[in-house]
């Protein structure tokens, strides 16, 4: 197993979840110190990404330091919390200018955050930019929108990286940033090189992507600077454990990571609503863990030369044997 390969995890992982039935909850309310206790409990988990502002209560950075001290955790990543009910029609496409400048606001000061915990970037998931209806925007205002929105910011801040999160729907039915080439089609667009991606598995499963081909793509642009990882059933972006449903896919993902010698880290995106947390997170890991194992069996010269043929048995017959051996 790779002695560097490094684990994270959405604090959001950690906190307790609504639904539109159990508007009581999932368990009990839980701030982000809380969480952040329960993240410690995780074996092998190294960073966390934290949400800005901080959930529960009113905490400091230094509140927060202070609990993330104590865990043994760093922070890989801020996400401002773009997609509430103020920014019901949008963030960066809101169609009120002032909401536009709140969002931008908002984001600048969870810049400052990702500076004061020394974080590797600030994560842009503007899940409620889109539409819903035929004829209820103008689609290239709409996208310009998007893409000054992000530039601006980029901008302003060149110290720091921002990636963005695409995801086909939901909040909105279509998503502005919806799939791995129309978001890479943006960011050629904003020209500015602190922009990239952060692949989501899911994310990319539900889209009817191939997870493994969406990160070559980003890869090939230079624009893959974060993952999360979870699984689904291509249905719905279920947020499921990593490795529970598609394993194999996920480790093509990983092998493509590694052939192109990307390093980062693998973080978990996971909403375990009826799991317990810390165990969810731990199986999830074990099953990455394994899969760093199985990248040091696999043979990466015979699996080259399988597809340079376009053996899709000899090729599986490498993966599942490095794989499935791997796993303790």
């Amino acid at each position: 197993m790779s002695t560097i390969q490094r684990f994270g995890a959405g604090i959001w992982h950690f906190a307790t979840y609504v639904d539109r039935y159990a508007t009581d909850g999932y368990g009990d309310p839980r701030s982000v110190v809380d969480a952040i206790d329960l993240a410690s409990e995780v074996r092998d988990l190294s960073v966390v990404d934290l949400n800005y502002p901080f959930f529960g209560g009113e905490f400091t950075n230094d509140q927060v330091k202070e609990a993330l001290d104590r865990a043994g955790l760093g922070v890989i990543g801020i996400t401002p919390e773009i997609y509430t009910r103020e920014f019901a029609k949008g963030a960066f496409t809101n169609p009120d200018p002032g909401v536009r400048r709140r969002a931008h606001e908002l984001i600048t000061e969870a810049a400052d955050v990702v500076r004061y915990f020394g974080a590797d970037y600030v994560k842009l998931w503007p899940g409620q930019d889109g539409w819903d209806y035929p004829f209820q925007v103008d689609h290239g205002a709409l996208w310009k929108n998007s893409l000054d929105g992000v530039g601006l910011l980029a901008s302003e801040n060149p110290d720091l990286k921002f990636v963005i999160e695409y995801k086909p729907r939901e909040p909105r039915v279509h998503m502005s940033f919806d799939s791995v080439s129309r978001t890479l089609l943006g960011i050629e667009r904003i020209g500015l090189p602190n922009v990239g991606i952060l692949l989501d598995f899911g994310h990319a499963l539900f889209g009817g992507e191939s997870p493994a081909d969406s990160a070559q793509l980003a890869i090939d642009y230079g624009r893959l600077f974060g993952m999360d990882v979870n699984d689904n059933l291509r249905q719905w972006d279920d947020d499921m454990v990593a490795g529970t449903v598609h394993p194999i896919e996920l480790f093509e993902f990983f092998y493509t990571l590694r052939k192109n010698n990307w390093e980062g880290v693998w973080q978990l995106d996971q909403f375990p609503f009826r799991e317990d947390s810390v165990e969810a997170a731990n199986h999830a890991i074990d099953f990455l863990k394994a899969a760093d194992r199985g990248l040091e069996k696999l043979d990466f010269a015979a699996v080259q030369a399988a597809q340079d043929r376009h053996d899709a048995i000899g090729a599986l017959a490498l993966a599942q044997k490095a794989l499935f051996t791997s796993y303790k």
